[in-house]
């Protein structure tokens, strides 16, 4: 028997059809605030994250792309985009999956499901922040993540105590990032987003993204979208995956 899940979110946008047309169906755009994947421009081009194809293909209102799996599983994401007024968008984004094979306890349904409606919430706030404050800027997109999952939630509270965050901040609340990077300052960052999953900071040059991995047992990871004309993608990986993985102030 299939089973179907579907995620559907709708939010206005401070940028023009083809501000957010930009953002959400090119590779520069995705690097300002999801992850790298690069579109090709045609119904029936490749989307590079997770070998998908472009189904619907109408700039700058209508993009979907399909990836499918082994075992029956296909996934569908897309973007409707209308203007609205004072050049402000309104954007319906939609996730649909379909899985007609076996469910069983290795692809944990439940968990995946979860996880997909909550990372959503994320992204689509982060794409209002890149509108927002970066649309358009060149972006360098860094990753990096802890060797092994976790499944204690005190993890997470130490990193974000590692990166000068109280115990009791709020959204807004403003403090000064130590960078990991010794060749560059301290950097003034604002708290955009904070949950128990999720950790949005966002500085004049970068939106600063870190993913707790307890709720769903996997590493905990981060995300940065860096801006800054100067930014050496290799050397801000090295840094802040090492930072990640320092071991002697993990638990500070």
């Amino acid at each position: 028997m299939a089973r179907e899940f579907e995620v559907r979110r709708e939010q206005d946008l401070p940028a023009t059809p083809e501000q957010v047309w930009d953002a959400v169906a090119t590779g520069a755009g995705n690097l300002g605030w999801l992850y790298p994947m690069e579109i090709e421009p045609h119904v029936g081009g490749k989307a590079t994250r997770g070998d998908a194809t472009v189904v619907a293909w109408e700039p700058p209102r209508h993009l979907a792309v399909r990836a499918t799996q082994d075992g029956g599983f296909s996934n569908t994401l897309s973007y409707h985009i209308e203007p609205a007024d004072a050049g402000t968008s309104r954007l319906r984004m939609g996730i649909h999956w379909v899985h007609t094979g076996v469910v069983d306890e290795a692809w944990a349904w439940d968990a995946k499901t979860d996880a997909a409606e909550k990372h959503v919430d994320f992204y689509q706030h982060g794409l209002a922040e890149y509108l927002r404050h970066f649309a358009g800027r060149p972006a360098v997109y860094v990753r990096a993540q802890l060797p092994e999952p976790t499944a204690d939630p005190a993890d997470f509270a130490a990193l974000r105590r590692r990166l000068g965050l109280a115990d009791d901040a709020a959204v807004g609340d403003r403090f000064t990032l130590l960078s990991p990077d010794p060749d560059h300052d301290p950097v003034a960052v604002v708290v955009d987003w904070l949950s128990a999953d999720f950790l949005g900071l966002r500085g004049a040059d970068a939106l600063y993204r870190f993913f707790n991995g307890s709720t769903w047992n996997v590493p905990i990871w981060l995300g940065h979208h860096l801006f800054a004309e100067d930014t050496d993608e290799q050397q801000a990986t090295k840094a802040w995956t090492a930072w990640l993985n320092d071991t002697q102030t993990r638990e500070l």
